[in-house]
């Protein structure tokens, strides 16, 4: 099934396909093209809205909906976004003024329809896939969950090589840098978080630089492994998962652009290693940008918006076997 033209995607509806199997079983939402310039799942869903189709892959049991592009406008630009960011705000809105509140009025009641999301995206660096995983089950202020062994499981079983953990309480960190008040997390609920809210888990899977055609293989096998997981296919029509146990990362802090001549100091890619001091970039008047500790870089936008997020900091989470973490980024 080919990508659908751009020219043909209509911008008045969401489009989805849904399969549902005859035994009940989980609800599983599948979401591609939240940005617009990010095509590799909405390749990987018509590869498998083809096999369900033709019946070479079939639901055992539960409800599957597929939705290829959930942000019609900014995939009919071919950019990031319509308006503003879909991954952001995410919430309904009684006063919807941008095209992408429209999409967040008709998405929101779908993700609470539905237990578990899977979100494919891919990235402009270079780098290797990874998951995006929520919070430990807490009930404090900022993200309460009480699904935190379900949604790792769903995330190891992608087969990423990385786990990256800490998004939202570093976003928040930055907002208030920003001048945001606090406790207002509203400009950090995407889709995931919206999920959580809505009392289901899910994950984002970042599948790899944006025009890399592995990147489209690495979403389909994915969605693959997730069907399999909850038993929604047999497991022989999934890739089995690499071998060995995926690097753990949790994010520390976010370092924003503040003007078009900010700079890097090289092309950085995901995950590459920095020293504590190293030089990162500089300000547009020379100011040295310096990393706040060692640990790596994860989403490094030389073309990020001036006021949104330049590049993040992580360092070795120790989540995976609640031991010291690494003293290194691997």
């Amino acid at each position: 099934m080919p990508l659908p033209s751009t020219a043909a995607v209509p911008l008045g509806h969401l489009r989805l396909h849904q399969y549902l199997a005859l035994e009940p079983g989980p609800r599983l939402l599948v979401t591609a093209a939240v940005h617009g310039n990010e095509t590799c799942g909405t390749r990987a869903l018509a590869r498998l809205v083809q096999a369900l189709d033709e019946g070479t892959l079939r639901l055992r049991q539960g409800q599957l909906t597929l939705l290829p592009v959930t942000n019609p406008l900014a995939y009919a630009r071919g950019e990031r976004q319509g308006d503003r960011n879909l991954n952001r705000q995410l919430q309904p809105t009684s006063t919807p003024r941008q095209y992408e509140d429209h999409v967040a009025n008709v998405l929101s009641p779908l993700l609470a329809a539905h237990e578990v999301l899977l979100d494919l995206h891919s990235f402009r660096a270079e780098g290797s896939p990874f998951v995006m995983l929520g919070p430990r089950d807490n009930d404090g202020p900022l993200e309460p969950f009480a699904h935190e062994a379900a949604e790792t499981r769903l995330a190891l079983a992608l087969g990423a090589p990385r786990i990256v953990e800490g998004w939202l309480g570093t976003y928040a960190r930055g907002l208030a840098r920003r001048g945001a008040p606090a406790g207002d997390i509203v400009q950090a609920i995407g889709t995931t978080e919206a999920m959580r809210r809505a009392g289901g888990y899910g994950v984002t899977l970042e599948c790899g630089q944006h025009d890399d055609p592995a990147a489209v293989d690495v979403a389909e096998a994915a969605v693959r492994r997730a069907l399999a997981l909850l038993g929604m296919i047999d497991p022989a029509q999934a890739l089995p998962a690499p071998v060995g146990q995926p690097a753990w990362l949790q994010m520390q802090d976010v370092v924003d652009r503040l003007h078009p001549d900010d700079r890097f100091e090289r092309p950085w890619r995901h995950f590459d290693p920095v020293r504590a001091g190293e030089l990162i970039g500089r300000r547009h008047d020379g100011t040295p940008v310096l990393a706040p500790g060692d640990g790596c870089l994860v989403f490094p936008d030389p073309s990020a918006a001036v006021g949104t997020d330049w590049f993040y900091w992580a360092r070795p989470s120790a989540r995976s076997n609640d031991g010291p973490p690494a003293a290194v980024c691997p």
